[in-house]
Order: structure tokens, then sequence, then C-alpha cells
């Protein structure tokens, strides 16, 4: 099974697509998807589906929505990758299975994009932490490439896969932060600059990505844009927030100012942190 998330909702098994287009059984299989091959409580999926406030009859419509999953999951298992017929080795309750408490999507194997997603931020972040910041830079960006738009993009989310969408947004925010880093450390400054123009301006609380446009900016002799920078995100924090910059983005704009056009300016060591806010 081929499990995609970080985008449009994508499920397949043996390379046929078993994603339905009903809106409820469609947050079913998100939910299943995301936590493929562990056991997913019957209670978080009717609070997914009900939001606190089910139906009597909410475990047998929940199983009616899982008995239209496995008969997509059948028809996938009889066409096969090749439409050569079923292979004999799986069935739909072995793939959609039916266990104490909840349900299991079992991939049998099969990719996940999350997964993936987390395999590859995790190398780069130990590669980070070694210093090898052209190899981070490398591999954060295939972790990043497997996004093509906010997770579960066309699913009508409840509580779960709102509070999912939300905490893998998090994480993928943290792998863009890190690849930045990476590449300012190699000297990438002018080639993010357009990057993070349209970030700055999508993240407009977002200390780590307006220091990194600062750094970026000071770095190809934009002294001044990068004193702008830190001004408006000052007064964004202060109308909206109530909030001055952290200490450590003050540092920073202090470093720029003083700094004469020759004078490299670097970021806080490792540890000390810009932070997001909001």
């Amino acid at each position: 099974m081929d499990i995609e998330v970080l985008g449009t909702l994508a499920v397949r098994e043996q390379g046929v697509s078993v994603t339905p287009t009903a809106p409820k059984p469609r947050q079913v299989l998100a939910l299943l998807a995301l936590h493929a091959d562990q056991v997913v409580p019957v209670s978080a999926l009717i609070e997914e589906l009900w939001a606190g406030a089910p139906p009597r009859s909410a475990r047998t419509t929940l199983q009616t929505y899982v008995l239209q999953l496995r008969a997509l999951i059948a028809n996938a298992l009889e066409q096969g990758v090749d439409g050569e017929g079923g292979t004999g080795r799986r069935t739909a309750k072995d793939v959609l299975v039916t266990l104490p408490g909840g349900y299991m999507l079992d991939s049998g194997g099969g990719t996940s994009d999350v997964r993936e997603f987390d395999r590859l931020a995790g190398m780069g972040y130990r590669a980070m932490d070694a210093g090898d910041f052209p190899g981070a830079a490398r591999l954060l960006r295939e972790a990043l490439a497997l996004w093509s738009g906010p997770a579960f993009a066309d699913v009508q989310g409840g509580i779960q896969l709102d509070m999912e969408a939300r905490r893998l947004e998090e994480t993928r925010l943290c792998a863009l932060d890190q690849r930045i880093e990476a590449d300012l450390r190699i000297g990438r400054h002018r080639e993010l600059l357009a990057e993070l123009t349209v970030l700055a301006s999508r993240y407009r609380t977002h200390e780590n990505l307006h220091g990194q446009f600062m750094l970026a900016l000071h770095r190809s002799g934009r002294r001044g844009e990068a004193l702008d920078v830190y001004q408006r995100l000052r007064q964004t924090l202060v109308r909206e927030l109530g909030l001055e910059p952290s200490a450590v983005l003050r540092r920073l704009q202090r470093s720029i100012l003083m700094a004469g056009p020759e004078t490299p300016v670097t970021a806080e060591p490792q540890g000390e942190r810009l932070a997001r806010v909001g």
C-alpha cells in the first residue's frame, strides 16, 4: 500500500486507488492512513466524525464506512497492479483489520510520505548536528519536496485530523527552518532572498524566518532592508500580540546596526535559537 497525506489524500493498494470520494469515509481513511500499522481507537474515529456529539448509531455508521473502504480495497486487490486479477495473498480484511477497540490499516510494508519525511528530516537534523551543512541542506530539501500542499488538503477534517494537520505543519516548518539555516551556513544567502520574502510575508510573527531573512539581506549587501524587516516584525508583534522581539533577535538587529559594510554578521550559536511567536 502506498500512502500520501502531505497534500491531497491518496491511498493505493496494488497500484489502484482506494480513496473514497464521500466526505465521511474519506475522513476515516485519512486518519487510518496517517496511523498506518497502528490501531486507531473507535473512540478517536467517532470523535473525528461527529465532534463530541455522535448519534446513537455512531458505531453502526462507522462500521458501514469501514465496509465501504473494504469494498474499495477488495476491488483494488482483484485488479492488482498489472490487471491480472487477485494475488491470493491478502484480503480486504487483512488490509483494513478489525482489532479489539479499533481498526488498523495494514500497509503491508508499503510507502508512506509521512514516514519518509520523518526519516529524511531526522537524517538532516543529525547532519546539522555533525556540522555537515551541505548534506543537511540536501536531505531536508528532499524531505520538504514530499509536501505538495497542506496535509489532508482535500479532506474535510474534524477534531482529530485538524490537530494532526497542525502537528504536521509544525514539523514541516521545523524542517524548513533548519534547511534555510543550512543554506545560510554554506553561503547561499542570495539564493534564499526570494523564498524568504514570501515566507516572511506568510508567517508574519515567525522570528526564526525573519532573523534568517535579515541575515540573508545583510550578507547580500542590503543592510537597510534587513533593518526594515526587523522593524516590520516588531510592529506586528507589538500590535497583534503585545510582545517585543526576543533578546536573540534584538542582538541580531544591534549586530547589523553596528556592522560595517564588509563586517560579517553571524547567527546565534546553535542552542540559542530564535523562536516562533504566534
